[in-house]
């Protein structure tokens, strides 16, 4: 499906679109265009992967111009820029709303303006009943999504989504964070220890966002199931790991943060197909004559549960010790090949 395709990843800097390299770049793929505003980490990129495939341009998804003019000739596109640490949005909100709301709104009017064929946004599971900044713009993306998807015509741009939970060891994120803390001897800060995550790995979400393009129609949105734990159970099983006995710090839940996350509402899963490992959210398709429609047997009126971290499989001490163990970063950090101080490139 890729061969002798160009593939657009913006905010491909980040540790998807790394992972999207070591997936595709040795493929029969013509092109991968990297499209963010951060120079030095596009010079990393180039140095680490020296590869004439890959192509680099330097911009910014609030410039439409800029999108515009990269999206020349492309075939797909993978929409991952955003900004997306919880605290840093609720103090800047505006600076949320500019770069994944209007951000979005670009990407998607200019891959339909140019005509390209695919594009896969990806969102958060935040986006689902929204408390945060951060989870309102990216609920309000898949909001514009969705409407332009309802207004494309037979073989026009393919227009879907993707919603996942916390990447495991990405940049920003707790792993990263636990880690540097047992290797300095601090104590681990946890915000609740019943606080509950999805965790998933960056090949999880590399292989979510494939299977929205190869099996996404117009306007759906894609969820992977996923095991979840508590916080506490987390920083127990990466001190086993490491073999540590750092205290424990509470610090209190951070401004905009859920005691748990859902990936798919009741609403929603009153609709969702279910193929066993994904749940597919079809597009409302509805016009606004509601007249004209009826929901049979309207299963709104029973309620539903969510999809939540609360009720998903819950990992113990055990279980996330062998999920940590497939993590790149986390193996490098037990052999000392990998610093926790350094940014984790690998997961984004």
């Amino acid at each position: 499906m890729f061969k002798d395709k160009i593939l657009l990843i913006t905010g491909g800097t980040g540790s998807f679109g790394n992972a999207i390299m070591n997936r595709f770049v040795n493929s029969d793929i013509k092109e991968i265009r990297i499209f963010s505003r951060d120079e030095k980490k596009q010079e990393d990129m180039r140095l680490s992967f020296n590869n004439p495939k890959i192509k680099f341009y330097i911009g910014d998804v609030r410039n439409y111009n800029s999108l515009s003019d990269v999206m020349k000739g492309v075939n797909y596109i993978f929409h991952a820029a955003a900004l997306k640490q919880v605290p840093s949005c609720e103090f800047y909100p505006m600076e949320a709303v500019q770069t994944n709301i209007l951000g979005a709104e670009n990407v998607l009017n200019a891959a339909i303006a140019n005509r390209v064929e695919r594009v896969v946004v990806l969102s958060t599971d935040k986006a689902v009943y929204p408390i945060n900044a951060m989870g309102m713009s990216k609920a309000l993306m898949e909001k514009l999504m969705t409407a332009k998807a309802r207004m494309q015509q037979e073989r026009e741009t393919i227009l879907c989504a993707t919603r996942y939970g916390n990447v495991m060891a990405s940049r920003g994120s707790v792993i990263p964070l636990f880690v540097k803390q047992i290797k300095e001897g601090k104590p681990l800060t946890i915000t609740d220890s019943a606080m509950t995550r999805f965790l998933m790995s960056l090949e999880d979400s590399v292989d979510l966002v494939l299977h929205a393009f190869k099996n996404g129609s117009q306007g759906d949105i894609f969820v992977q199931k996923s095991p979840a734990s508590t916080i506490a159970v987390l920083a127990q099983a990466l001190k086993e790991l490491f073999k540590a006995d750092n205290d424990i710090q509470f610090i209190g839940t951070r401004h905009g943060e859920k005691l748990y996350e859902s990936l798919v509402s009741s609403e929603e899963m009153a609709k969702v197909d279910d193929s066993g490992s994904y749940f597919r959210i079809p597009l409302d398709d509805r016009d606004l004559n509601y007249a004209k429609f009826f929901v049979e047997g309207d299963k709104r009126s029973e309620r539903i549960e969510d999809y939540t971290s609360h009720n998903t499989e819950r990992l113990d001490v055990k279980g996330v010790k062998e999920l940590l163990l497939k993590l790149d970063f986390i193996q490098g950090c037990l052999n000392g090949t990998i610093s926790p101080t350094a940014g984790n490139r690998i997961a984004a």
